[in-house]
């Protein structure tokens, strides 16, 4: 485990790895795997623990067992370059999209098609 929480580390699928992002949805993997092994990162991506939940309370007689909701499956991210941290790669300009373009945080979180690398984060106009 890390001392802060800035480099977080796993071990995923055997290989011990900094994490990107956990539990994100398959599409948000595929992206995340396409983005970062475009720039040349080897990405390990492996299925989320279920969440740890409460112990249920014994149903009183008379009234039907309730089943608990099917979860979604999740993922977690992860890269086996251990200096690795997406914050600051994001705001050190590290990373790059497959048109050239430098990745920015609304790129980055999909909330862009396209990098406008042009325009600084503190200038980009907020979302919903």
């Amino acid at each position: 485990m890390a001392i802060n929480q800035n480099h977080v580390s796993e071990e995923l699928n055997g290989v011990k790895c900094a994490i990107v992002e956990k539990n994100v949805s398959a599409e948000r993997a595929s992206f995340l795997k396409q983005l970062l092994t475009f720039n040349k990162y080897i990405v390990e991506i492996a299925i989320s623990p279920p969440p740890k939940t409460a112990v249920p309370v014994p149903a009183k007689e008379g009234e039907a067992v309730q089943s608990a909701p099917a979860l979604p499956e999740t993922f977690t991210v992860g890269v086996t370059d251990m200096m690795f941290n997406p914050i600051n790669a994001i705001f050190g300009r590290l990373l790059h999209t497959p048109d050239g373009h430098v990745v920015t945080l609304a790129y980055w979180y999909q909330r862009d098609k396209l990098s406008h690398d042009e325009i600084p984060y503190y200038n980009e106009k907020k979302h919903p």
